[in-house]
């Protein structure tokens, strides 16, 4: 078995000015525990991700509930993500799992009854299931009640728009479109956005805006104006995610984690942060 070194990254700092509502939600976290190695066609892990360095994280942003995301080290192994939520319980945690296209009912139901409520599409480097899989994979979920979680880069949405519209179940965009580079506001992708959540069944995560900012943060000011535009559309159908811990960022770009949770200041009035932090994630997750 690999040695994978423990965690180094930051678990506490100045508190963020945004104080979390009761039932904040982080949509958006990865773990990496002892004992589970990457799997081949995935990234390797660089350090562990443990349930105890999450939970002091969380502690340090004020949050009470939690989404666990299958990282793509892990590829369809999702045992790690699923004992993670064990470990925080199901009261306060859900996951997104890895889903094969030929897994079978009684699979699903089985990650279900350990705290799945939706399944992974990444169509960026790594992943373990693309979009060419979607429509399969939505079928091995649809009896469940699930959603999917999509990834790709929103500059290439057009290639994207025929399956987006045929999906059925929920699902959500990822990374506030992850546009790599950012695009102005009034973008004509941007509007592909907009017009898939007038559909009513898409949803849009703002997370991880230090992934395809050029600006940076605190402001991240090329990414605040679709992020804004989004929010703005669409609020009942809008969540928020940490991205912790932050794979794959260089040490001396690291994001401060509280600066995460901050841009809402910026983004959203309290009102509409009280959707995107409790109400939408309770009603997407089942809180």
């Amino acid at each position: 078995m690999l040695s994978i070194p423990a965690n180094t990254r930051p678990l506490t700092g100045t508190p963020p000015r945004l104080k979390a509502p009761a039932g904040a939600t982080d949509c958006h976290v990865h773990l990496y525990l002892p004992g589970y190695e990457a799997q081949p066609g995935g990234p390797k892990i660089p350090e562990l991700a443990t349930v105890a360095d999450y939970q002091a994280l969380q502690k340090w942003l004020s949050l009470e509930r939690v989404v666990v995301t299958q990282p793509n080290a892990y590829q369809f192994d999702n045992r790690a993500i699923l004992q993670g939520v064990a470990e925080i319980g199901q009261e306060h945690a859900r996951a997104i799992v890895a889903v094969a296209p030929d897994a079978t009912d009684a699979q699903v139901e089985e990650l279900h009854a350990q705290g799945a409520r939706g399944a992974r599409i990444m169509q960026l480097p790594g992943g373990a299931v693309g979009i060419d899989k979607l429509a399969e994979v939505e079928e091995r979920i649809r009896a469940f009640g699930w959603h999917l979680m999509v990834q790709f880069n929103g500059r290439e949405i057009d290639d994207y728009m025929t399956t987006l519209k045929a999906i059925e179940t929920d699902y959500i965009i990822d990374h506030i479109g992850k546009f790599m580079p950012p695009v102005d506001a009034d973008d004509s992708r941007v509007d592909q956005i907009l017009s898939l959540l007038d559909r009513g069944n898409a949803w849009i995560k703002i997370c991880g805006g230090y992934e395809t900012s050029l600006s940076g943060g605190p402001e991240y000011i090329d990414v605040s104006p679709v992020a804004k535009r989004l929010i703005q559309h669409a609020p009942e159908r809008v969540i928020w995610g940490t991205n912790w811990p932050h794979v794959g960022v260089p040490r001396e770009h690291y994001p401060d984690d509280a600066e995460q949770l901050d841009v809402l200041l910026h983004w959203a009035d309290e009102g509409i942060r009280q959707k995107i932090l409790v109400d939408n994630p309770a009603v997407l997750y089942g809180f």
